[in-house]
This record gives C-alpha cells, sequence and structure tokens, in this order.
C-alpha cells in the first residue's frame, strides 16, 4: 500500500491536558508503518455542547501512513484506552485524551464505525485552527478549504497556548 496523508485531532481536559496532548502526539509518531510530518501549536478552547466543564486543550497532526484508514483508527482507539480515556461517557464530556481521524486522504467514508471527513469538523474552530496552521490551502472533501470553514466559526473561543 502506497503512503496517504491523514490528519488527527488531538484533545484533552482532565490529567494535565498539555501532557495528554503531547502523549497522544508522541504515541503517534510511534505507530508502525507511520510518520508523524508535523504537529501543530497547542490551543486552547472552551467546551462546546457540554459546557460546565474545564476548557480544552487541542492540536493536530499530520501524518503520512501505510496503514488502512479502520487499521489507523483502532489504533488512535488503542492510544486513548493507554492513556485511561473511557469512552461511552457523555459526548463532548471530560476526557484525558481524544484522537480525532479527521482525514485520512481525499477518502470520503460514511460508515457506522468510521465517518470521513470526521462529521464535525467543517464547523469547529478547535480543529480548524490547527488544520489551518499544518496546511493553510487544505482541503476538505465536500466541504471547501479549511480556511474558509474557520471563517464560519466566528465567535468559537480559541487561544493558541504555545508551539509543541
Amino acid at each position: 500500500m502506497s503512503d496517504v496523508m491523514a490528519y488527527i485531532g488531538l484533545g484533552s481536559n482532565l490529567v494535565e491536558p498539555q501532557a495528554q496532548v503531547r502523549a497522544g502526539q508522541a504515541a503517534l509518531a510511534a505507530l508502525p508503518r507511520t510518520t508523524v510530518e508535523a504537529c501543530s501549536a497547542l490551543y486552547a478552547s472552551a467546551p462546546i455542547g457540554l459546557v460546565n466543564q474545564p476548557d480544552f486543550v487541542n492540536a493536530a497532526c499530520r501524518v503520512r501512513t501505510q496503514l488502512p484508514a479502520r487499521a489507523l483508527m483502532q489504533a488512535l482507539l488503542d492510544i486513548e484506552k493507554q492513556q485511561g480515556r473511557v469512552r461511552g461517557n457523555a459526548k463532548g464530556g471530560p476526557r484525558t485524551l481524544d484522537l480525532d481521524l479527521l482525514l485520512y486522504g481525499d477518502l470520503v467514508l460514511d460508515s457506522p464505525d468510521l465517518i470521513l471527513p470526521h462529521p464535525r469538523l467543517h464547523e469547529r474552530a478547535f480543529v480548524l485552527h490547527p488544520l489551518c496552521e499544518l496546511d493553510a490551502g487544505l482541503l476538505i472533501p465536500g466541504r471547501g478549504r479549511a480556511a474558509d470553514l474557520l471563517a464560519g466559526c466566528a465567535g468559537q473561543r480559541v487561544e493558541q497556548l504555545e508551539r509543541c
């Protein structure tokens, strides 16, 4: 299989969130047949949905991988579990580490176990800011340019914390 460019979103708001995100980045770098090409700065963002919880720390990484999309997604779920993530809690609720497969090449997929591009990335500033940092001209299949989508997220509080 040839290399595919994929983008992964990272987020945390529990148990030292910046350290959690950095640990997630390190775990991505250890994945087989996968190379981390770049990681964005860390960003602080207000929670969406369940607002009565700590702010999140978010970032994104661009990777080149030979793993199939579902195998990559399973690897992300395994990393989350190793970092203490318990799934099944309230959607959008607090978590130690959240890893989202945002884009996998130009693959568009809608299946029960995986939706690509990530179904809400186009409406989330905390995802679009780091994506635009990694690739200002990034095209989101079926949605348009990430920079244009970010303009539609005005009013969502996201602030850059520090470079990784």
